[in-house]
């Protein structure tokens, strides 16, 4: 029988295929999760909503079809989940690739988006608002549902009751998804902290606006306390504070990028002020003016009326106490309140500020330590998109030394633009 040779270096001849780099994996996912942060987080919404959605058919089948259903769909339809993708960038920015933390980025940014149902919905009835992008508002839906006109005594109860309770739902779907997201036991602890602050942040910033919608009054301090609870933290900086914990930052990146956070998120709040008074309807999709009809308590109306009460303006505090508040007012009325804005200087303080604010945010983000280079430029085109840069990525422009402020006001920017964080 013929001796079969034997073959030396067979395993070097025919190597086996090279185990998976684990680290190159991570970094594979997240940069598909770069290229399309939105779809990401949809994906995963729509099989944590399905999720929820089944819970709730195992519970009552017209419960889960007429009220959880309208959930999901609402959190998924519309929006530019721009809490999620804060979240993401400013997890990225801090240098995280690896797949645990992509896949919780990805679970705490539905959760995020609920959270926002849950506020948008309230929001609604609180404003007795019909409409809500471009469709009809969940508690007018739901009356409607029911075979009942929202515009009856009976429909509008049944409507607005079911509508919290659909907010009270969303809520608690996103406390689930939090608390089910796989986190190492420290991060859970930093994360836990951030929505427990997050959750009573946007309710107490809800509050100050409906009280001084009611009592028809607010400082200019006040107001930018209530813009830091509502926009600045909740939607901008407790999102970052979230990535940051899930890459694990250091104290110093961490508070650069919450003060850069809560910089850009006043200036947002700041420019919408501007725009529900001056906006074009066509752009923004809000008729312009309802701010003024509802009598919410702006920065902008804030400076206009300590401007015209300094300046002993009787005219211009009359045009503000007969519009502010007022269903009825007319579009000369409006026109006439504009025309304050203008003229007491209330606008372009307001301007100049929301400017200054997102150059803060700028430089804050710029003094961060360690700052992914790719994940810091997106964040930083991402914070210029929130405070009002149309270019995302366009110069910032130079600090506006002007402009005129109660002292208390001034006190609450200094904070602000100083990087004070809590």
């Amino acid at each position: 029988m013929a001796r079969i040779p034997a073959v030396e270096h067979s395993f070097a001849a025919c190597p086996l295929p090279p185990s998976p780099d684990p680290s190159a994996t991570a970094s594979t996912a997240a940069g598909a999760v770069d290229a399309d942060v939105v779809g990401a987080v949809l994906r995963t919404a729509r099989a944590v909503l399905a999720e929820r959605v089944a819970q709730a058919s195992e519970i009552d089948a017209s419960f889960a079809g007429e009220l959880a259903g309208r959930v999901a769909d609402f959190t998924l339809d519309g929006g530019k989940r721009m809490r999620p993708r804060l979240l993401w960038w400013g997890m990225r920015a801090c240098g995280a690739v690896d797949v645990g933390s992509t896949a919780a980025a990805l679970r705490l940014g539905v959760a995020l988006e609920l959270i926002q149902t849950c506020a948008l919905i309230h929001d609604d009835v609180m404003d007795r608002s019909r409409l809500r992008r471009g469709k009809p508002a969940v508690h007018i839906g739901l009356a409607a549902r029911a075979g009942l006109s929202p515009d009856s005594e009976r429909g509008s109860a049944f409507g607005t009751s079911a509508a919290v309770l659909a907010g009270d739902l969303a809520l608690a779907w996103a406390d689930d998804t939090v608390a089910e997201t796989a986190l190492p036991a420290p991060v859970r602890r930093r994360i836990g902290a951030i929505w427990r602050s997050l959750r009573t942040e946007m309710v107490a910033g809800q509050y100050l606006d409906l009280h001084g919608q009611a009592t028809g009054g607010s400082s200019a301090a006040r107001a930018i306390r209530t813009a830091c609870l509502k926009s600045a933290l909740y939607s901008v900086e407790r999102p970052l504070a979230i990535g940051a914990a899930l890459a694990d930052a250091d104290e110093h990146t961490t508070a650069a990028l919450r003060s850069a956070g809560r910089c850009a998120g006043i200036a947002f709040q700041l420019r919408d002020d501007l725009l529900g008074v001056f906006g074009d309807p066509a752009r923004t999709g809000k008729p312009s003016g309802d701010d003024i009809r509802e009598g919410k308590p702006t920065y902008l109306l804030a400076v206009a009326r300590e401007r015209a009460e300094a300046a002993g303006d009787e005219g211009a505090l009359a045009v503000l106490g007969h519009a502010v508040g007022n269903a009825d007012v007319t579009e000369g009325d409006l026109a006439d309140v504009r025309g304050v804005f203008e003229a007491t200087g209330a606008r372009a303080h307001v301007e100049r500020k929301a400017e200054r604010l997102r150059d803060h945010a700028v430089r804050r983000l710029g003094e961060a330590v360690d700052v992914d280079a790719h994940g810091g430029r997106q964040l930083l085109g991402l914070l210029r998109t929130v405070s009002g840069d149309p270019s995302g990525f366009g110069p910032a422009t130079p600090d506006d030394p002007g402009g005129h402020h109660s002292p208390a006001a001034a006190g609450v920017l200094s904070a602000a633009e100083g990087g004070h964080v809590r």
